[in-house]
């Protein structure tokens, strides 16, 4: 009977490359100017996942080096965000949403036992969570801030009737700050009728049940909603009160 898995081996390396060039060539004929950014953000992934994957196998053996990887995602996860949003040194503080949405959501699930405490179910959690909450942060915060720019006279108006700059930046950039959850809402909405999402198809490919797949799908979508949530909330307090970013607009 064939295992639920991965098949290892040169067919691998060449189905990776083809779906590569399907990729650049899409970008090439669309004019997107992205294909060399395509083949970049391949081989970037390529390596990174081979070395993480030899890394990892060494991180699960003791709940100290678990620990410690979970401390550099989070690093990285902050880094990339700050760079995303503003610039690094404008944008560090945005470590503090990425943490408040995935410690929160990370302590409900591992607290309540619905996933094994071990390092090999904690660590996949964890990573899940910080990425989301990445992401959330990310755009959250990016859209903030062009508000504030591109609303500048809104801005000086509400300054103008009495409001404090903080709710006066609230005012402007609160209403597309929640646009950051529309990508989890959407796949939350639509898993299983136009989605089958990571989670799902990880554990059947490790030979789990159907029931045991959506269960545990669920428990990553809901997880990550609760996290990313928690991450644009914080990321656009933080925005609005000009301790991430450009400041905001006199």
């Amino acid at each position: 009977m064939n295992q639920p898995t991965i098949s290892m081996g040169p067919v691998l390396g060449v189905v990776l490359a083809a779906l590569t060039l399907i990729a650049v060539a899409a970008a090439l004929a669309g004019r997107l100017g992205v294909s060399r950014a395509v083949v970049t953000a391949t081989a970037r992934a390529v390596v990174q996942l081979g070395l993480v994957s030899l890394l990892i196998a060494a991180v699960l053996r003791r709940w100290w080096s678990t620990a410690g990887f979970i401390v550099l995602m989070v690093l990285v996860a902050a880094v990339t965000s700050a760079r995303r949003v503003s610039t690094l040194r404008l944008g560090w503080l945005v470590i503090v949403p990425i943490v408040a949405g995935a410690l929160s959501a990370g302590l409900v699930i591992v607290a309540s036992g619905t996933v094994p405490r071990s390092e090999v179910a904690v660590l996949p959690i964890a990573g899940i969570l910080i990425g989301g909450a990445m992401t959330a942060t990310s755009l959250s915060g990016r859209r903030a801030l062009d508000e504030l720019r591109n609303r500048h006279g809104e801005y000086e108006a509400a300054l103008a009737l009495g409001f404090l700059p903080r709710d006066a930046a609230l005012e402007v950039c609160r209403p597309t700050a929640g646009q950051a959850l529309m990508p989890a809402l959407d796949q939350t909405r639509t898993v299983g009728l136009v989605t089958l999402p990571g989670a799902f198809v990880g554990v059947l490919l490790g030979g789990g049940s159907a029931v045991q797949a959506g269960a545990t799908q669920l428990l990553v979508l809901v997880g990550l909603l609760a996290a990313e949530a928690i991450a644009a909330a914080v990321a656009l307090e933080l925005v609005a009160g000009s301790l991430v970013g450009r400041l905001s607009p006199r």
